[in-house]
């Protein structure tokens, strides 16, 4: 289904005709369908195209309370002539509200196609759960069983002043209770569900037990995150992780406005983290300062006004700093030595760039670098897939970000015993990096070869984790440091007479014009800028062009 928003100002703002608005709904229908051509596989990607004629598209204005699809207007006799007079006239989009209300156009939209749980879940369990779908957990999702064992993905946390935490997300199939105990991913004890609500819209309706293919709240479930898997098997098969294709590019620190409420804050900020992974939140270790990162300016505000006006927790924010990211030109030309304090340790590594097939798959989730190594062999094979070395795939030791750790050695005596001090050094010099204490992305870090001291007392962790480090830190610096700036795609779609004031702003922010067009009556440009260059931008292109 395809709602289009905002018609109300194309038709009062923009002052379109009937037929440029006809032209330009067409044109966005076949855009969309074009996506969903690219993106979904057979024969998905042409049972789920859209159109006006079938009722699949609607269009109409949220902000007024009206909506209208070509069902509709033949049922209800409205035409786009009445349209365009209810929103040129003062009061007519109230009027248009109660002929054509929003929520019945939609709602029929949603009961028409959207196919039943039974039904979707035959499409969907095979693509978001990579576990064996002959096994008897995979066959009752398969048929949205509600006598089977419980399966369910929490794509949801909010913070309710009175229950605290509500995991919301989809049951695919059991049904759940109160008292019941369930087990989270990622979590070794199962946790007792205190309360069951199901999900209508944005309000939560207390029940007794709630059964497959609903949307179900459930509170009790303290270290469920969005993209955890709840289930009564302990050790099940979870479900895909949810990837986020844009990383966070914007920092600010903040800080409780009365120190009083600073327990508070962090408990906010603990439950904000959880409730929205493309968040991140962090202590400055040096500073004790919280640091919020977020996709941009505009998403910090956004968890600002919910800190201050849902949490009730006054805060004090500095300025959004950008955030920057360390990487190599190349590979380093010889193994670097790092070694210990005592000097009775020593580490050989070489760094390169991560192959841009890997990248791409940790990007979008395929390699699930937050989750345990449970098969290596498998977890090999797809890095070799993604165009990694296979001999080099079979050494994988780790993740942090989007780096890898690769153990290259032959035979080191007492290396076992030391890898997992090898693996947290790793993950430190991949937090701060070498030339701006950056965190570091896109390198394939690969140990070559090592020298240990035969008395365990003589490798402890303050003898192991300043010579890998250092070790790193050294072969990244021969391979040449690189700091990557943030850059931010910007669309902007202005009548022609404002055409030269939008890029004019975009040449002051040191962008670059990509491609430059027309859309019906409007004159289009893309452009990359830097994000650090783009902080007040939306008002500035408000006041550049009048708003339009």
């Amino acid at each position: 289904m395809l709602f289009i928003n905002k018609v109300d100002r194309m038709i009062v703002e923009q002052q379109v005709t009937k037929e440029m608005m006809i032209e330009k709904f067409s044109r966005l229908v076949t855009e969309f369908n074009h996506k969903i051509a690219n993106i979904l596989p057979a024969p998905l990607n042409k049972e789920w195209q859209v159109s006006i004629q079938d009722g699949t598209v609607a269009f109409g204005s949220a902000y007024n309370n009206w909506a209208i699809s070509a069902p509709f207007m033949k049922e209800s006799g409205i035409s786009f002539s009445d349209i365009f007079e209810y929103c040129s006239r003062e009061g007519g989009q109230k009027e248009l509200a109660k002929k054509s209300p929003l929520h019945e156009v939609v709602l029929e939209m949603a009961i028409t196609h959207i196919p039943n749980p039974v039904d979707a879940q035959k499409v969907r369990i095979p693509t978001i759960w990579k576990g064996d779908l002959e096994s008897k957990i995979g066959k009752e999702m398969l048929n949205c069983d509600p006598k089977g064992d419980v399966a369910m993905m929490v794509t949801k946390i909010i913070m309710d002043p009175h229950a605290g935490e509500v995991a919301i997300g989809r049951l695919f199939s059991g049904s759940v209770r109160k008292g019941m105990t369930l087990y989270i991913s990622g979590m070794p004890a199962a946790q007792r569900v205190q309360t069951v609500a199901l999900m209508v819209g944005a309000d939560r309706i207390p029940i007794e037990e709630c059964e497959a293919g609903n949307i179900v709240a459930l509170t009790g479930l303290k270290d469920a995150i969005a993209g955890s898997t709840v289930s009564t098997i302990k050790d099940m098969e979870p479900f895909e992780r949810m990837a986020h294709y844009s990383e966070p590019v914007v920092t600010k620190a903040i800080e409780a406005k009365n120190m009083k409420d600073l327990p508070k804050l962090v408990e906010v900020l603990r439950t904000i983290a959880k409730a929205d992974p493309s968040l991140n939140i962090e202590i400055n270790n040096e500073t004790g300062e919280h640091l919020m990162s977020g996709m941009g300016e505009l998403h910090l505000e956004i968890t600002e006004y919910r800190i201050v006006n849902e949490q009730g927790v006054e805060i004090v924010s500095s300025p959004p700093i950008v955030v920057y990211q360390e990487s190599v030109k190349g590979a380093n030309p010889s193994e670097f030595e790092g070694k210990s304090p005592n000097k009775h340790n020593k580490f050989y590594f070489l760094v390169e760039p991560l192959e841009a097939g890997v990248m791409e798959a940790i990007r979008s989730g395929e390699i699930d670098v937050e989750a345990k190594i449970k098969d290596p062999k498998a977890l090999a094979k797809k890095l070799a897939d993604c165009g990694m070395n296979p001999d080099e795939a079979k050494g994988i030791v780790g993740f942090k970000n989007n780096n890898v750790l690769l153990d290259c050695t032959k035979g080191i005596q007492y290396l076992h015993e030391t890898m997992e001090l090898v693996k947290q050094s790793f993950e430190e010099a991949m937090t701060r990096g070498p030339l701006a204490a950056e965190k570091v992305g896109g390198l394939k870090v690969k140990l070559m070869d090592a020298k240990l001291h035969e008395d365990t007392i003589h490798r402890g962790p303050a003898q192991i984790i300043p010579a890998v480090r250092d070790g790193i830190y050294g072969a990244m610096c021969q391979a040449g440091r690189n700091l990557l700036e943030p850059m931010q795609h910007v669309f902007i779609s202005v009548p022609p007479d404002y055409m030269g004031a939008a890029v004019n702003l975009i040449n002051q922010r040191r962008g670059t014009i990509l491609e430059m067009g027309q859309d019906g009556a409007d004159s289009t440009v893309s452009a990359e800028c830097p994000v650090a260059d783009m902080f007040g931008f939306a008002s500035d292109i408000r006041g550049a062009t009048q708003g339009r």
